[in-house]
């Protein structure tokens, strides 16, 4: 058994209890680092108030990523793969263990680990609610002390192993990234699985959006980050196109053109969405808007529109009658409860009596002058009268 001082950390004993395996690991920047681990009071009887493994699942941590236990960094990175040893930490080091502790434990129960926390820094959550909802982690709360730590270092992983979540990301990184993704959604698109594509960009659009967030609204950089996030949205859209989630494409192009007035992909996206849904009077509106941006769209306008009136008439055919439909206030939510006729047409013998009835309509659907409705497994297409 040996006991060494660790060097630069004064206020730490280690006690290795186990030798590990090879050379001492490097830990570069982003190093997954994963471990067992045990705290120990440093009492007579040494209680265990932690333990990794009865868990049922080692801890982990990231160099360099500013984990709330400082200390538990040059601990690890002082340690082979498969050593076990003992940390004796004075209570200088230990003041953030009972949040530690608690995150840890919320995550074993599978619960949020900032579960009733507010918004504020460091040690302010326990002060301002003067327990952690364990008796043991409050003791050393209110009475800071020196804790020891059984660690057993299971595994060192490189940076470039494991898949790299954005927070874990430098913005250099993260700039790099963005055009990998980019092309890894183009070779998904041209296999036709849309919606891993889909999933390629929008990643993409989240890094490019978490760097825009740092800089100022107006700046260079910012108003240069805009503009390469608009081709990954509208790749996004279009992949949603294909996968037929219209409302997704509508609330997205949407946003867009709030932004980039007079895209033309991003307009030209949202009225077919419109005219999937058979909203009939925003996508007129949109096609309209396309065939003004670019005159040589125009045949392809008629198409669309024409595709448009067919599939209404058709869907009016297939009702066998009209909707109408009427508001009736709108609901606490922001949506509405519409009452829905459906009337008995005496050119068809489809219904014997008319009826109506209300459904609820959320806030997000638009009810023009024509709307989809799947009522009781019955598709129409309906007008107001």
């Amino acid at each position: 058994m040996e006991e060494t001082y660790l060097l630069n950390y004064p206020g730490v004993k280690k006690k290795i209890l186990a030798g590990g395996k090879g050379p001492l690991p490097h830990f570069p920047l982003g190093t997954k680092v994963i471990f067992h681990f045990q705290t120990l009071l440093d009492n007579f009887e040494r209680t265990v108030i932690d333990d990794s493994r009865l868990v049922g699942r080692p801890a982990e941590i990231f160099v360099g990523k500013m984990f709330k236990m400082e200390i538990w960094e040059p601990l690890l990175t002082s340690m082979r793969v498969g050593e076990v040893a003992e940390f004796w930490c004075d209570a200088v080091h230990t003041g953030l263990y009972p949040i530690v502790s608690k995150g840890m434990r919320l995550i074993a129960q599978g619960k949020d680990p900032l579960e009733g926390q507010k918004h504020m820094c460091g040690m302010g959550n326990l002060f301002h609610y003067h327990s952690t909802g364990f008796p043991e982690l409050d003791e050393i709360m209110r009475n800071p002390q020196p804790l020891i730590f059984i660690m057993e270092l299971l595994q060192v992983r490189d940076p470039l192993s494991y898949h790299r979540e954005s927070w874990m990301m430098e913005k250099d990184e993260k700039l790099q990234t963005v055009p990998i993704l980019h092309m890894q959604g183009n070779a998904l698109v041209r296999q036709k699985q849309f919606r891993e594509a889909a999933s390629k960009y929008k990643e993409a659009v989240l890094l490019l959006k978490t760097v825009q967030s740092r800089e100022m609204p107006g700046d260079v950089d910012y108003i240069n980050l805009g503009r390469m996030i608009v081709p990954l949205e509208l790749n996004y859209c279009q992949c949603m196109l294909e996968l037929e989630e219209y409302y997704e494409v509508i609330e997205h192009t949407t946003e867009l053109l709030e932004k980039h007035k007079g895209n033309f992909k991003a307009t030209y996206q949202r009225a077919r969405a419109h005219a999937a849904l058979c909203n009939e009077d925003e996508a007129r509106r949109d096609f309209a808007t396309v065939e003004k941006l670019d005159p040589k769209f125009k045949p392809f306008v008629q198409k669309e529109l024409k595709i448009l009136g067919e599939n209404i008439r058709k869907m009016h055919a297939e009702c066998g009658g009209f909707i109408s439909l009427r508001s009736s206030g709108a609901a606490s939510t922001g949506g509405r409860h519409i009452k829905v006729d459906l009337s008995h047409q005496p050119s068809s013998d489809k219904w014997n009596n008319s009826f109506c009835f209300s459904i609820f309509y959320p806030p997000f659907m638009s009810f023009g002058s024509a709307v989809p409705h799947s009522v009781s497994g019955l598709t129409a297409c309906s007008t107001t009268p």
